[in-house]
């Protein structure tokens, strides 16, 4: 017996598009934020606007990769019509964008006391 499969339910495509988009949003935004503090820090050591600044873009790049991957993995199995697998890099980027800040606060008052 030849098994028919489904056809591609096209909301699903488009949704996994705008999760991809949302993820490009927010590299762009870290990277963006990383530049200006590169360019417009200019109060304080060195060191930490490097250090922070560069940061920023890496963490930023690596968002907009793993979104990429994320989103053509998921567009395979959609097409494939089989089951998404799971997300590793959340952890990454939920770490990066709660300890980047604070460890950027931390520098940046060390900085203006000393």
């Amino acid at each position: 017996m030849d098994q028919q499969l489904e056809p591609t339910d096209y909301r699903f495509l488009l949704a996994n598009e705008r999760t991809f988009l949302a993820w490009v949003r927010t590299a762009l935004s870290l990277q963006i934020a990383g530049l200006g503090v590169l360019q417009f820090l200019t109060h304080g050591h060195d060191a930490v606007r490097y250090t922070l600044g560069v940061s920023l873009v890496v963490v930023g790049s690596y968002v907009g990769t793993a979104g990429y991957l994320r989103y053509h993995h998921n567009e395979q199995a959609i097409r494939a019509n089989e089951d998404l697998t799971s997300i590793r890099s959340s952890a990454f980027v939920a770490a990066a964008v709660i300890v980047l800040p604070l460890v950027a606060a931390l520098a940046l008052s060390l900085a203006a006391i000393f």
